[in-house]
């Protein structure tokens, strides 16, 4: 058992985006549905997180792409879902009230093809219980042939003051890693107003069938999440905290997170917080076992609480080379 004194929890305790969250733990967006969907394993509760990001939603219904969504690659797992999901009416009318808000905390996660989608679906997320919006823009941009919203710092840039507009709510943008300046994208989205980042969202990837010799996803591509991408994560978070550090914004820091050793070290490469998402699949209790690693390492090293480790890194003399090894 993993049970946790009061004492032990107060140290989990984090400030994010000025909501108080009771652990650094987010279940991220699309590995529990709409929050209820691990309440049905035994022994999984939502207050073992500090929060739930909600499944990516949209204005209206979506079924999601063609099958096979999901597969299995060497210490990761490829998906392309698509963002089924029941539209913004439906979640914020329909799931919303059904959610115990005394548990957790819960984040909306909004998805769209153009500028105007991400704002209506923010805009009516506003009027909800929601504690915070997470703006997902690595949606590609009908409007601009496809290029995904994230890859572009202008666009990101764009997304993330038109939703600020219609929105008091704590705003997380959601950062891809499949950009060329990840850095430089961050200082935009928070010149245009965003109160934190979730970094990374997935790489692209793919899985070729040699039998049929086509792509095992019906997509053709997905995104790559698991431990295959913690090492990219990591450099991600700690590129994008330079840029958040004078200014204060925080961090979810996320990428193949399965063990409280992985915890801590986006904690120490500059994350507020950390995600867990595909650990989840294989192993739906993960979370205590990773709260009480944290907490028996806070103690062990005579730390007060979690964020004493954010940002702590020590680097090794001049970093600033950016060739490859070898």
């Amino acid at each position: 058992m993993n049970t946790l004194t009061d004492s032990e929890r107060q140290k989990l305790r984090v400030g994010f985006c000025g909501l108080d969250l009771a652990t650094p733990l987010v279940l991220l967006s699309g590995c529990v549905g709409f929050g209820e969907e691990y309440t049905r394993v035994t022994g999984f509760s939502n207050r073992d997180a500090g929060a739930i990001c909600l499944k990516g939603t949209t204005l209206e219904p979506r079924l999601g792409n063609a099958p096979h969504r999901v597969t299995e690659t060497w210490q990761g797992m490829l998906n392309a879902i698509g963002l089924q999901n029941p539209g913004v009416d439906a979640v914020v009318n329909e799931i919303l009230p059904a959610l115990d808000f005394t548990e957790t905390r819960f984040i909306a996660n909004v998805s769209g093809s153009t500028v105007e989608e991400y704002v209506e679906v923010t805009r009516r997320f506003d009027g909800s219980p929601i504690d915070a919006i997470e703006i997902n823009i690595s949606c590609p941009n009908v409007k601009e042939g496809g290029v995904a919203f994230g890859n572009d710092p202008d666009m990101s840039a764009r997304v993330v003051a038109a939703c600020r507009a219609v929105t008091g709510k704590p705003l997380i943008t959601k950062l891809s890693p499949n950009q060329t300046d990840i850095a430089e994208n961050a200082r935009r989205c928070i010149e245009a107003g965003t109160d934190g980042f979730a970094v990374i969202n997935t790489l692209m990837g793919m899985a070729i069938d040699i039998e049929t010799r086509q792509p095992v996803i019906g997509n053709n591509q997905g995104g790559l999440s698991g431990p295959a991408i913690k090492p990219v994560a990591l450099l991600r978070v700690h590129q994008v905290y330079q840029v958040c550090q004078p200014h204060g914004i925080p961090i979810i820091g996320q990428g193949g997170i399965t063990t409280a050793n992985d915890a801590i070290e986006f904690l120490i490469a500059g994350a507020a917080t950390v995600g867990v998402g595909t650990a989840l699949f294989y192993d739906p209790l993960v979370c205590p076992d990773i709260n009480r690693g944290i907490v028996d390492y806070l103690e062990k090293h005579s730390l007060p609480d979690v964020s004493a480790l954010t940002g702590s890194l020590v680097l090794h003399g001049d970093s600033s080379s950016p060739c490859a090894a070898g």
